[in-house]
């Protein structure tokens, strides 16, 4: 389900907003711990201070990564400035895992070659537990802020203080063993604060393992488990899409950038390529909220290509407007004849060079063609200038008498003659019967053309409009 359009402003408010708050809560927190870690000896406490420290420097890196990723893209970073977030959350699991080497060493000195005397005081506990509390809500806002914009720094902010909570509450339970230690005599309860400090250690190092999955996947352009296929099985459900060549997805931040290629069949308009790579671009962004999305349309034959969709489509690869096209099969052999358009300011000699090389082309890719012949026509190429509709009553008279003849014409209406540089043009509209073949509706006006010019020499180019009655009776 989509959520509530947010604008780039307020995200960038929210998550700077976010960010800062958990700087400045990182400062008092590790000022405190070290100050009481110091003043108690207590290497729980003191490997806390150590790991809020690092979380200063981390909060302090995400505070400056997510200033800098909302930035557009420009010149020199055109898929905008997202990485920033990744590499900040690198950053982070390294100062993690170094936090938890100093951890550990200390741990296993103090447990094995160097005894250290802990006391536990009421401050101790005071500061762990503030910074539990503290912990916890810069944590829920941190997700809550990190999952609404996708902000892989925040949530590895989030990450480290949710726990913090929970190695804070270890230290806190080492404390206490500590404490009972001292009051009842149990010289290995002394010993609570170091492995106190060793569980601290185990909890950074899985969420530092968690973390380092997630930015090396993301820096090194690693896709979404199953989103891929995902991604493939909605472009099938696409009508018109014959096959899903390539799908390359890479994530910068929280935006997603994907590249696919789909082939369509090769006889398709433009504008029903345009359709289908919108349509394509649609599905992903649902899968992918907000995702950058390229889709390139390859031209494919289709398995259910007719011996006119290839001729046609061979025409279409050569820029070139073919119509009217004709195949007779001669004693086992086909003969092709057809239309084809050339720009009119073309000469004659370049025309049928033009030619001769297309139909060259088209018995190379249609082998089963045995010949070829082409009606060369002239493209118009600039707009005709007409002094409007003349009237010719005579003419008019001609073309009823012309059309009464035909029994599969139920009217004939908005009859125009008119010049075009000194040539006569004439259109009609032609109201037929609903149920005629189309064939049939073609050879009709072909036979109308032709005894329309046996009535009216002059006349130049004649145009019917075919019109079903149902049409007409509206």
């Amino acid at each position: 389900m989509a959520g509530p359009i947010v604008t780039s402003t307020t995200m960038q408010l929210e998550k700077k907003s976010v960010a800062l708050n958990s700087v400045w809560a990182a400062i008092g927190i590790t000022a405190l711990k070290v100050v009481v870690g110091v003043s108690t000896g207590s290497l729980g406490i003191l490997s806390e201070a150590a790991h809020s420290g690092l979380d200063l420097v981390a909060a302090a890196i995400t505070f400056f990564s997510v200033r800098v990723s909302d930035k557009p893209a420009d010149a020199e970073h055109q898929y905008g400035h997202g990485k920033v977030e990744n590499f900040s959350a690198f950053i982070e699991t390294g100062l993690l895992l170094l936090t938890c080497v100093w951890i550990v060493y200390e741990a296993l000195r103090r447990l094995f070659f160097h005894e250290t005397h802990v006391e536990p005081t009421v401050w101790a506990f005071l500061v762990m537990g503030a910074s539990i509390l503290v912990d916890r809500w810069r944590s829920r806002k941190l997700r809550r802020i990190a999952d609404k914009y996708d902000s892989q720094a925040l949530l590895a902010d989030a990450l480290h203080f949710s726990t913090d909570v929970w190695s804070s509450s270890v230290v806190v339970l080492g404390l206490l063993l500590v404490l009972a230690g001292h009051r009842w005599s149990v010289p290995w309860l002394t010993k609570a604060d170091p492995i106190a400090a060793l569980l601290v250690s185990g909890i950074v190092v899985y969420v530092s393992w968690r973390l380092a999955r997630q930015t090396i996947d993301a820096l090194l352009d690693a896709a979404p488990s199953g989103i891929r296929s995902r991604i493939i099985g909605e472009i099938y459900k696409i009508d018109g899409v014959l096959g899903v060549d390539r799908v390359r997805i890479r994530r910068g931040g929280s935006k997603y950038f994907v590249d696919v290629s789909v082939a369509m069949s090769r006889t398709v308009t433009f504008q029903k390529s345009e359709q289908v790579s919108t349509e394509v671009a649609e599905r992903i962004r649902q899968l992918l909220p907000n995702a950058d999305v390229v889709v390139n349309a390859v031209a494919r034959a289709h398995v259910r290509e007719s011996l006119f969709d290839r001729i046609r489509a061979v025409a279409t690869r050569n820029n070139l407007n073919v119509h009217d096209i004709s195949v007779q099969d001669l004693g086992g052999r086909l003969h092709v004849e057809q239309h084809m358009e050339l720009d009119e300011t073309l000469t004659l000699k370049d025309a049928h060079e033009r030619i001769t090389q297309l139909e060259a082309e088209m018995k190379r890719d249609l082998p089963e063609i045995s010949t070829i012949l082409t009606h060369i026509e002239s493209e118009p190429a600039t707009i005709e200038t007409s002094d409007g509709p003349v009237r010719m009553p005579s003419f008019e008279r001609k073309v009823q008498s012309v059309t009464s003849n035909f029994p599969e014409v139920v009217d004939m209406h908005d009859l125009v003659f008119k010049r075009v540089r000194g040539r006569l043009y004439l259109s009609l509209h032609c109201t037929m019967k609903d149920d005629l073949p189309l064939s049939r509706v073609h050879d009709i006006q072909t036979a109308m053309e032709g005894r329309f010019r046996q009535e009216v020499p002059e006349l130049f180019r004649v145009l019917i409009h075919p019109e079903p009655q149902t049409d007409n009776r509206r």
